[in-house]
């Protein structure tokens, strides 16, 4: 069975409620997307929390780097992922150890591995291959 994301209702959704989304991959350097889209999800009122083993114990954006998602005691909305689709497994297994809502992999990443890893323990709350600003964007396009 392959995966699709959810409708984009569903995925408006995600964006209205949440408020902590927790960026995994998310690089120090200001020219990186990772980067622009954590600071772009921040001027917009969400809460971010970095996610990246090399810079964890670091500040990025004014919030303290976490080497795990496991690491993070508050509740997470949405995790986005800014990882290579080989390693969305492996996302997927931190995920599952957390009690983190959703599972966004960023444009151009998706893996049929992980969304099974995911859907195999009841974890439907999946999406693949779109960014989460376009989609921020075209929800506030619609609502205006």
């Amino acid at each position: 069975m392959s995966f699709e994301n959810p409708t984009q209702e569903k995925i408006f959704d995600y964006l209205k409620t949440a408020k902590t989304i927790a960026i995994v991959g998310l690089s120090n350097k200001e020219e990186r997307t990772s980067y622009q889209i954590a600071r772009f999800l921040q001027e917009r009122g969400y809460r971010i929390i970095p996610v990246n083993p090399l810079l964890a114990g670091e500040i990025i954006l004014g919030e303290k780097v976490y080497a795990s998602l496991q690491e993070i005691q508050e509740p997470i909305d949405i995790v986005d992922i800014f990882r290579r689709s080989e390693f969305l497994p492996e996302v997927a297994a931190d995920f599952l150890q957390t009690q983190a809502k959703v599972f966004w992999a960023q444009l151009g990443i998706a893996n049929e591995e992980a969304a099974n890893k995911l859907q195999s323990a009841n974890r439907k709350d999946i999406i693949m291959d779109r960014c989460i600003k376009i989609e921020w964007n075209n929800m506030n396009e619609k609502d205006n």
